[in-house]
C-alpha cells in the first residue's frame, strides 16, 4: 500500500542572543551567541563609548514559510545599546506560515533604541510577529517598526496571505502597552477609513516619557508629502503612528521625530546610523 507523501514545507530556522553590560564609560556586548542566517556586524560607537551600536544581518535577504527568527537583545544596567538593520526585511510569498520573535529586556538605568529599516510583506506571505519589551526601573526605550504590505511600485496588492503581530510592553511586570494587529489578503480594512484607507504602508513609534504640550504640537505639525500621522501621550509612554503611501516616507516621518524626541526624551542629539544612507 502506497501512502501519500507527507507534506514537506522546508525550513530555516535561525537564533540571535545579544547581551550588554557597561564597563566604565563603555557600553560593551558580552554575549553574541546566534545560530543559523542570523548576524550582528561589528559594533560601532559611532557616538563615542556610551553608545553600542550593532546592526542586525539576515544574509539570506528574506524570509519564506516554515522560516523563524528569534532575536533577542539583554541591555544591562546603565547601557546604551542601538539596534537597528541594513536594509528592508523581506517575507516572501509562501505555502506555510514564517514566525520572527522578538525579546528585548532594558535593565534599570539602560536605554535600548530598536530602530529596523521597514518589514515588506509580499502577497501571499504567512508573516507571524511576536514582541516582548521588558523594562526594569527606569529603563529608557525607543522602539519603531514599518510595515509594508504588498509591493505596489511593482503593482503587487496584498491580495492574499496574512500578516499578523502581537506587541507588548510591561515596566516592572506591570503591562504598559497591549497590541494585536491582523490583516489578510484583500481585508476591507486596507482601503476602509477606519483601517489602511488604502494606504500600503503603516508605521508605530513608542518611545518611554512623556513630553511637554510644546514639544507635543511641535510634532504634529512635521509634515512629509504621502504622510499622515499623528502622535498621542499615554501615562509614561508616547506613541505615534502613520500610514503613507511608500515605506521611505514613513521611515522619514519617523526619523524627523526621533530627530525631536531623542534629545528631549533620551537626552542626546540624534545621530542618524550611516547604513541607513549606504
Amino acid at each position: 500500500m502506497n501512502l501519500p507523501a507527507a507534506l514537506f514545507t522546508p525550513s530555516w530556522p535561525a537564533e540571535l542572543e545579544l547581551a550588554y553590560a557597561r564597563h566604565g564609560e563603555r557600553t560593551t556586548p558580552v554575549q553574541r551567541r546566534h545560530l543559523g542566517p542570523l548576524r550582528v556586524q561589528k559594533h560601532l560607537y559611532a557616538e563615542g563609548p556610551e553608545v553600542c551600536q550593532h546592526i542586525i544581518v539576515h544574509p539570506p535577504g528574506g524570509i519564506a514559510g516554515g522560516d523563524r527568527l528569534d532575536i533577542s537583545a539583554h541591555a544591562g544596567e546603565n547601557t546604551w545599546v542601538q539596534l537597528t538593520s541594513p536594509g528592508a526585511a523581506k517575507w516572501y510569498r509562501a505555502a506555510g506560515v514564517a514566525h520572527q520573535d522578538l525579546r528585548l529586556r532594558v535593565d534599570a538605568g539602560a536605554t535600548l533604541e530598536w530602530l529596523p529599516q521597514e518589514t515588506i510583506i509580499y502577497a501571499g506571505a504567512q508573516a507571524e510577529l511576536h514582541t516582548q519589551i521588558d523594562l526594569h526601573g527606569d529603563a529608557r526605550l525607543f522602539y519603531w517598526d514599518i510595515v509594508a504590505l504588498g509591493r505596489p511600485a511593482a503593482g503587487e496588492r496584498f491580495a492574499s496571505g496574512h500578516f499578523q503581530a502581537a506587541l507588548d510592553i510591561r515596566r516592572d511586570g506591570k503591562l504598559l502597552w497591549h497590541e494585536r494587529q491582523r490583516v489578510t489578503g484583500d481585508d476591507g480594512l486596507l482601503d476602509s477609513p477606519i483601517g489602511l484607507d488604502g494606504q500600503p504602508v503603516f508605521a508605530t513609534l513608542l518611545v518611554s516619557g512623556e513630553l511637554d504640550a510644546e514639544l507635543l504640537e511641535r510634532c504634529r505639525e512635521l509634515t512629509i508629502e504621502g504622510v499622515r500621522g499623528d502622535l498621542s501621550q499615554l501615562a509614561g509612554l508616547l506613541v505615534a503612528r502613520c500610514l503613507a503611501s511608500e515605506a521611505l516616507k514613513a521611515r522619514a516621518w519617523l526619523i524627523a521625530l526621533w530627530r525631536l524626541l531623542r534629545p528631549a526624551l533620551l537626552g542626546r542629539e540624534a545621530v542618524p546610523p550611516r547604513i541607513w544612507s549606504t
